[in-house]
């Protein structure tokens, strides 16, 4: 169990995160939402510890990460980050096998059960017959599934994913994120595509400008009307077996096309006025 209560940060003096509550509960995957520059990032770093937050706390399975130690904050927390690393100069087999490390002495060379552990960790994300290959030469989709591998196999109780289906194609996002709801794990995910976080998350945590403004069931965070007011697009629900989907469109203008959003509104721009402010 992950569990943050007024978490606040700020970037070089600039808020980030103003009071933050959020509470991941074991078996339940958790989905981060929310426009560019929400902190959906920030605010998954603070819950694995790299970033210490200006005030508030973060508890996992009842500790203050604060006050553990590295190495058993990576017993007790696996992550995904964005970043992707793919300039790791390793094989697939040794960069999965790097999720045992939290599990092994100091100086101590990865066993058979070790072995073992990563290669079902590969065969769970459909990526073992990548195991001999060097990850630097792997495509992105295929790096992104070897890094959920490597967190499966550190064996964490709590799973932090940053956009973990970034690169992945349709079929590969649809079945990362099915695994993790299957992993009967505290999973927190945080995903752009509100489709993806319809079907596959348990409950949303939707953050605007660092402020959680709606928490509870994909359902009842993503109505038309609050998807509208934070993303500036039109919405409308549409029922789908188990759940349902989201269709957006851009909104309307007053003339009837549509524009792009966020584009910019200047008079006299692009040829529609001469030099002399006459109509071109």
């Amino acid at each position: 169990m992950i569990r943050a209560r007024g978490v606040r940060f700020s970037h070089r003096r600039h808020p980030v995160l103003h009071g933050v509550d959020l509470e991941a509960a074991p078996g339940r995957v958790l989905g981060l939402i929310g426009p560019n520059g929400s902190g959906k990032t920030t605010l998954l770093r603070t819950l694995h510890g790299s970033l210490r937050p200006a005030a508030g706390s973060v508890h996992v399975d009842g500790d203050d990460v604060a006050g553990l130690s590295v190495r058993e904050v990576a017993r007790r927390v696996a992550v995904v980050a964005q970043e992707g690393e793919g300039g790791l100069p390793l094989s697939v087999a040794d960069v999965v096998l790097l999720g045992r490390t939290p599990h092994r002495g100091a100086f101590s060379r990865a066993g058979a059960a070790d072995e073992g552990i990563a290669a079902a960790a590969l065969q769970r994300v459909g990526a073992l017959h990548l195991a001999g290959r060097a990850f630097p030469e792997l495509s992105g989709g295929e790096r992104q599934r070897v890094l959920i591998a490597r967190a499966l196999a550190q064996q964490a109780p709590n799973l932090l994913l940053d956009e973990p289906t970034n690169h992945l194609d349709v079929r590969y996002q649809h079945e990362v994120l099915a695994l993790l709801r299957g992993l009967g794990r505290t999973v927190v995910v945080v995903l752009h595509d509100l489709n993806l976080a319809a079907a596959h998350c348990d409950e949303l945590v939707l953050l605007v400008e660092g402020r959680v403004v709606a928490t509870g069931a994909p359902a009842d965070v993503l109505t038309p009307q609050r998807v509208e007011a934070v993303y500036g697009v039109e919405a409308r629900q549409v029922e789908v077996e188990g759940g349902f989907q989201l269709v957006l469109r851009p909104p309307a203008s007053r003339d009837g096309v549509r524009p792009l959003p966020g584009a910019p509104r200047l008079p006299g721009v692009l040829g529609l006025h001469g030099a002399h402010g006459q109509r071109g």
